[in-house]
């Protein structure tokens, strides 16, 4: 399968590059490369002769449509997006121009190739979302998110990416694309982007800075490794039922202050410093503006239809992600030269 995936020198888009050309698939990278991209998470496969690259901002219909004239793919995978929450509370607008005006571009560039090509039944258009769409949860171990959840966001940045899961759901219904969505909890592990609260906490350590953990760090999340998201997306896309959402978790839920301790108490172990346990750098900072209480997923869809569960506990996800951040000074040591990386975004309102 050919398969165009937005926002590949990314995160999870990364994650979803290197393994689609390690099982076979041929893979047009399309990303703008923005502060949070780097070409590096894709340099293992960069050469492979099934890897293309098109620097193509999403917001651009015309070069959308060249990619795909070009590339002739036989899938979309749509990652690209502004996904931090505390900058989408400093600048709103970047996140309605990439999530939503974006989308609305990409979904029309693929509606027009998909029409070109005659409407193949084989194409899909999969839209990778988030839990933040549906809100908050109370303190209830009994009650997740559903694919049938109503959606309540309450950031911006959840508030565009709910807009854009809308868009999907109407371009299927109104037009007929073949599209499958997916809603994923926290993700974690390599090559993530060093201003969330994983790689945070793991370099602030390391330089002997404090570990900020927002309010009382009583905040709970379900926490999936990146590496399962990858592969998860994988099998929705090539197994997933045309017009279906699938909500994608680790089954690893955990406040942040015990993901914190874990992450520490790992840290301790692998890099030992003379100062005692790094917990001990540990300090509460002013809550987030809306920050939600709790995010917990029920992935039973992905499990009966799909057959699909994460393979690794928490635990063992923190200690791969540690030891690669230990052992790959060489990529996140310039991003750290970004700009306003180490600044507390998300308290100007």
């Amino acid at each position: 399968m050919k398969i165009l995936i937005t926002g590949g020198a990314g995160f999870i888009g990364s994650a979803v590059v290197r393994l689609a050309i390690a099982q076979g698939h041929s893979v047009i990278n399309l990303d703008a490369l923005t502060y949070a991209s780097c070409m590096a998470n894709v340099s293992s496969v960069s050469d492979h002769e099934n890897y293309a690259f098109e620097e193509v901002d999403i917001r651009d219909r015309a070069a959308l449509d060249a990619v795909f004239t070009k590339h002739v793919p036989d899938a979309v995978m749509h990652l690209a997006a502004e996904s931090h929450v505390d900058r989408s509370i400093d600048a709103p607008s970047d996140f309605v121009e990439t999530n939503i005006i974006g989308t609305f571009n990409l979904l029309e560039a693929a509606r027009n190739y998909w029409l070109s090509q005659g409407r193949p039944d084989e194409f899909r258009f999969h839209h990778v979302s988030t839990d933040e769409v549906f809100g908050s949860l109370p303190f209830d171990p009994g009650i997740q998110f559903t694919e049938n959840t109503a959606y309540d966001p309450r950031s911006p940045y959840s508030a565009s990416k709910a807009s854009s899961d809308h868009l999907v759901r109407a371009w299927h219904e109104t037009y007929g694309l073949p599209v499958v969505l997916t809603n994923c909890s926290n993700n974690y592990g390599p090559y993530h982007f060093p201003e969330k609260l994983v790689p945070v906490v793991i370099l602030n350590a390391l330089a002997g800075k404090s570990l900020p953990i927002y309010g009382d760090g009583g905040n709970i999340r379900d926490w999936l490794y990146v590496e399962d998201h990858a592969n998860a997306l994988l099998m929705v896309l090539e197994k997933g039922i045309v017009g279906r959402n699938y909500n994608i978790g680790g089954e690893n839920e955990r406040t942040n202050l015990e993901l914190v301790k874990t992450l520490c108490r790992i840290l301790d172990r692998l890099r030992p410093h003379g100062a005692g346990s790094y917990a001990g750098l540990i300090t509460f900072v002013t809550d987030r503006p809306g920050h939600d209480a709790r995010y917990a997923i029920d992935a039973s869809r992905m499990r009966d239809e799909l057959g699909w569960r994460p393979s690794v506990t928490v635990e063992e996800g923190l200690e791969r992600t540690a030891q690669w951040y230990l052992d790959n000074e060489d990529w996140w040591g310039p991003l750290l030269e970004r700009s306003e990386l180490g600044k507390r975004l998300g308290t100007n309102i």
